[in-house]
């Protein structure tokens, strides 16, 4: 599956900035902790992405925000990134999606991804180098269940087939949370715990059996489709082995979808981790609850841009919030970061201004510390007012404020 053109990003040694950048600290949900991720020259990372049965949302956009100051902070830092995103283009929403609508289900697929990257390429997000849909993988995602089914980590129910977690030790070190903590979530997030014949009742699906009326594949176990869990391991084993860097994803991925990913990985290989670290972006909410394609209070991308949007001020409207932080869309947001973007790019048409080089210092360290954009949009406001009172006479610095907002944080002024 093709990805989405990729913005040019500025060399900040070519605007003659110093240095290299910080080596990238970040929240991992399976410690609890703010740890020092440690790649060596090619930094892997995977990011788990949409149910294409619906545009993209801000809660949609928010994420792959984070992951992208992820991207950036390392390549500062001298590292290749080697990043996979997945679709998850069959799934149980996308058909019931398709069947209210009377659409086709591949169709209904095929025009939202289109959508979704074209609202990524105009928020400026760096394209992963693989991207990959669930149908294109289904051959490797069989032959991940049959690695399992080898180790004796598989069995059928009624011809559907499962996986039991108690065939990884491990079981539960992604979430941190105990069976009764996990129950309710995975009846609330595509599970089916109540299913007779399970060995537990957090036994995930690895292969369902072909069900009248939706598409199937042949396979060794039948012909049907794959879970949902699976899919996004099978992905990230293929292209970037075990013990990548970083897997990430919305908060609301946690668990059921982390934990059990790793559970698989972990049994199919022998080895652990799937993911040195796990790292999540909050819930962005509208009138009070989780945007959620299920409630339909969803603020789009598309619909903003449509209306008038610059896409930089809805990036910047994004940045505002700690990625990590769960925070409510109002109007004012936009507003806010509208006006904060016209300040930027007033102050950076000027002549001159103060040197770069101490904001470029504080920008790199904020975003060091655990993707602290806030702190870093204020350390430019700080530049920008200065700039913009006159206090500075240095000729080369506009040029290079705007490198460094382009190169690590993503926005062309």
């Amino acid at each position: 599956m093709r990805s989405w053109p990729a913005p040019e990003v500025p060399r900040l040694a070519d605007n003659g900035l110093p240095g290299t950048g910080l080596q990238l600290h970040v929240y991992d949900t399976a410690t609890a902790s703010v740890r020092l991720t440690d790649p060596g020259p090619t930094a892997r990372m995977y990011v788990c992405g949409i149910t294409p049965y619906d545009a993209t949302h801000l809660g949609h956009a928010s994420t792959y925000l984070a992951f992208d100051l992820v991207n950036r902070v390392w390549r500062d830092a001298g590292h290749q990134v080697q990043y996979v995103q997945n679709v998850t283009d069959v799934d149980d929403p996308l058909l019931v999606r398709a069947d209210e609508t009377g659409q086709d289900w591949q169709e209904l697929a095929e025009r939202e991804i289109d959508l979704f990257r074209e609202d990524m390429a105009e928020l400026r997000i760096l394209p992963p180098d693989h991207y990959v849909g669930a149908v294109e993988a289904i051959p490797m995602i069989i032959e991940f269940i049959e690695k399992l089914r080898a180790r004796g980590a598989t069995y059928d129910v009624d011809g559907d087939v499962y996986f039991p977690v108690s065939s990884d030790p491990n079981f539960g070190q992604v979430s941190g949370l105990s069976a009764a903590e996990m129950l309710p979530l995975f009846a609330e997030r595509g599970g089916d715990p109540e299913r007779r014949g399970k060995k537990d009742a957090l036994d995930p699906l690895l292969w369902q059996a072909e069900r009248p009326g939706e598409p199937a594949w042949e396979s060794s176990m039948g012909r049907g489709r794959p879970g949902w869990h699976v899919e996004c391991c099978a992905i990230s084993i293929e292209h970037l082995g075990m013990s990548f860097d970083i897997e990430g994803g919305g908060s609301d991925l946690v668990f059921p979808h982390h934990e059990m990913g790793a559970s698989h990985a972990q049994v199919a290989t022998g080895r652990q981790p799937h993911a040195k670290s796990y790292v999540h972006a909050g819930m962005v909410a509208l009138d009070g609850e989780k945007m959620s394609k299920s409630k339909g209070n969803l603020v789009f991308v598309s619909t903003l841009r449509r209306g008038g949007a610059d896409p930089m001020a809805i990036r910047l409207a994004l940045l505002a919030h700690h990625y990590r932080s769960d925070w409510e869309w109002t109007a004012p947001e936009l507003e806010a970061a509208r006006a904060r973007l016209a300040r930027w790019r007033e102050s950076v048409r000027l002549p001159a201004g103060p040197p770069a080089g101490p904001l470029l210092d504080e920008v790199r360290r904020h975003l060091a510390n655990d993707l602290d954009a806030p702190a870093a949009l204020t350390a430019v406001d700080r530049w920008a007012g200065d700039a913009l009172a006159g206090n500075g006479t240095d000729e080369e610095a506009p040029a290079q404020v705007r490198a460094i907002a382009d190169a690590l944080l993503g926005l062309f002024l």
